[in-house]
């Protein structure tokens, strides 16, 4: 009984250190990198943000002007009769109304674009790292954000980026 135990035992600590020291090959992805650097996500990033800017400066000029309205009102409330004052700023309240309605839909719309860009990107990526784990007998993709350190050589972003540049090198977002 004995030696059974001994067996047992050996056997055990074999099979554990057989199986822990088997190769797995583990990489990490800087996928912020990825989405953010490629070609299509740069471009999607550069239309956003010039869409952006856009509205931005747009939304401003009619605020100001908005702004202009309500202090030529107020300077007027006393030579206008009642009924023309709650009238005009009747009017001025539709736009202010609509204004903020337009801005609010416009950057509703941004970041729907924002989401879908990246949505798309995502669905490309997706097989280019499934492809690239298959071919080089990968095990587990770490994402960078989510490591504490390790070596470059096991990085596999820049090889991602040029993979998905080739694949996707536009959103096309209008």
């Amino acid at each position: 009984m004995k030696y059974f135990v001994k067996i047992i035992v050996v056997t055990v600590l074999l099979f554990i250190s057989t199986t822990t020291f088997a190769e797995q090959k583990i990489v990490v992805l800087d996928l912020k990198y990825v989405l953010n650097n490629s070609k299509a996500g740069k471009g999607a990033q550069d239309f956003l943000k010039k869409s952006f800017n856009d509205n931005a400066k747009k939304f401003a000029n009619i605020e100001k002007s908005l702004k202009d309205e309500e202090k030529d009102l107020i300077e007027k409330k006393t030579v206008l009769s009642k009924e023309d004052y709650i009238k005009k700023s009747k009017g001025l309240r539709e736009k202010v109304m609509k204004y903020q309605t337009e801005r609010r839909s416009s950057l509703d719309k941004i970041a729907k674009q924002r989401a879908e860009s990246k949505a798309k990107l995502l669905k490309v990526l997706t097989p280019i790292i499934d492809e690239y784990i298959n071919s080089n007998q990968i095990s587990l993709v770490i994402d960078k954000k989510d490591m504490l350190g390790g070596l470059k050589e096991y990085d596999i972003t820049k090889v991602i980026v040029d993979k998905l540049d080739k694949k996707l090198p536009s959103l096309n977002l209008k």
